[in-house]
């Protein structure tokens, strides 16, 4: 996780939509990713395989479903690399202007997947070094919002928890309840992050025990490095107006208390923030690709080489490149907005499937092998469906278009399981995973 990148990137555009009640936003979106966690963790410790959810939704809840939600997620993949990768050219700019450009995220994400292909080792000690030389920055640059927010705090306490738009004009107005609940969608996509240490079980010794424990620890330490600088800010602006109508938020923030020196170092601290996420994105969607091919989802001559292994590397180069080039043309081709609002719908319908397969698996006896269960099942899974049902509903009811683009995608993955993968009973036969300690 670099929860820097989505304090930088994605809670700006939660500010600039609620004002205020963004902190509402982050702290229900923290108790959904609690019980979303919850049933990550025990999915992940039954099923400890690449693919991640569509590996255990497959083996849970049906084949078609399994095969829908990997269409998913590799798409909603892609837009999240082009989201992260947008905040590099925008935070490089206010040390150089030169780099201020949409060209710098396409080199990013070309770079990053290049780094992607290298062996796992190596990958540790790439993401290893940006954690020993820069997580120190990155946490830092959380921490001077922090120390600016809560030594100046100028915004009475009921803001927190006041919802407010900005109108044409920039003044506030009362946003309604059901707009704060809809953008809860991308609160849950900025704490998203902590589930993905299943992509990485094959290659981790006793993932089946440890997993569990690495996925809740993972979200823990996520919310408070993301809502503990998100509420100091919202204390701390010197206009609730001013914050919310500025371009970049949190630029307009340590310009009005820092100075422009600490934003040049904090903005820096950030870019390299978000090359550290896009290179575990790639790491983790490259092998996604690996897998879906490895179980045969597409035709042998695509399957062949997304499947082919580096003898040396033992990478799988041309998933991880592919991902590389579907990264770029999505970043190239659609704005922010559509980036960011179909990523978010993407990972609500995701939570709704984790939801119902934490549920079915234990109904079904197909997760007995856990080593991690759950406590209080089945509350956590009925809660986190109830919990998403809710967003998805005022979703629905704000902007429609993301729920029905993620809906369609879903629809063309049914479609495409039961015109080729169902007619031909070889494929999918979906192995039960290698137990890593022989």
């Amino acid at each position: 996780m670099t929860p820097a990148s989505s304090v930088f990137i994605i809670v700006p555009s939660v500010i600039q939509g609620v004002a205020g009640a963004s902190a509402v936003v982050f702290t229900i979106a923290a108790l959904v990713g609690v019980v979303v966690a919850l049933c990550y963790a025990e999915l992940s410790s039954a099923f400890p395989i690449t693919g991640g959810e569509y590996a255990f939704v497959a083996r849970t809840v049906g084949k078609s479903t399994g095969f829908a939600l990997y269409l998913l997620t590799i798409v909603s993949g892609t837009l999240i690399l082009g989201v992260i990768a947008s905040g590099t050219g925008q935070y490089l700019g206010v040390v150089w202007s030169a780099l201020d450009g949409h060209w710098v995220g396409v080199v990013v994400i070309v770079a990053t997947g290049l780094i992607a292909v290298l062996g796992i080792r190596t990958n540790a000690w790439v993401t290893g070094v940006f954690l020993v030389l820069f997580l120190v920055l990155e946490l830092l640059a959380l921490a001077v919002l922090a120390a600016l927010g809560f030594v100046h705090v100028t915004q009475p306490v009921s803001v927190l928890w006041t919802a407010q738009a900005a109108g044409p004009d920039g003044t506030l107005s009362a946003a309604s309840a059901g707009l704060v609940v809809s953008y809860t969608a991308v609160a849950i996509f900025a704490y998203n992050g902590y589930g993905t240490a299943v992509y990485y079980a094959e290659e981790t010794r006793q993932a089946t025990r440890t997993i569990g424990r690495a996925i809740l620890w993972s979200l823990g330490i996520t919310v408070i490095a993301e809502l503990v600088p998100l509420v100091a800010v919202l204390l701390g602006t010197p206009s609730m107006s001013a914050l919310v109508s500025a371009e970049s938020p949190m630029n307009y923030f340590l310009l009005a208390r820092g100075g422009p020196v600490l934003n040049t170092i904090v903005s820096l601290g950030i870019a390299i923030a978000v090359i550290n996420a896009v290179i575990a994105i790639m790491l983790q969607l490259g092998r996604s690709l690996y897998s879906a091919a490895r179980d045969r989802s597409w035709p042998d001559a695509l399957n062949r080489p997304l499947t082919w292994i580096h003898p040396r590397l033992r990478t799988p180069v041309v998933a991880t490149l592919t991902v590389a080039a579907l990264g770029v043309l999505s970043y190239t081709l659609l704005p922010f907005e559509v980036l960011l609002l179909g990523s978010g719908a993407s990972l609500v319908i995701t939570y709704v499937l984790v939801g119902l397969a934490a549920l079915l698996g234990r109904v079904r006896g197909r997760t007995r092998r856990a080593a991690y269960r759950m406590p209080a099942w089945p509350l956590p899974p009925l809660l986190a469906l109830g919990a998403m049902a809710v967003v998805l509903y005022e979703n629905l009811r704000t902007d429609w278009p993301p729920v029905a683009i993620t809906t369609a995608i879903l629809a063309i993955g049914y479609a495409y399981y039961y015109a080729y993968i169902y007619p031909r009973r070889d494929r999918w036969t979906l192995p039960d995973p290698t137990d890593e300690d022989t």
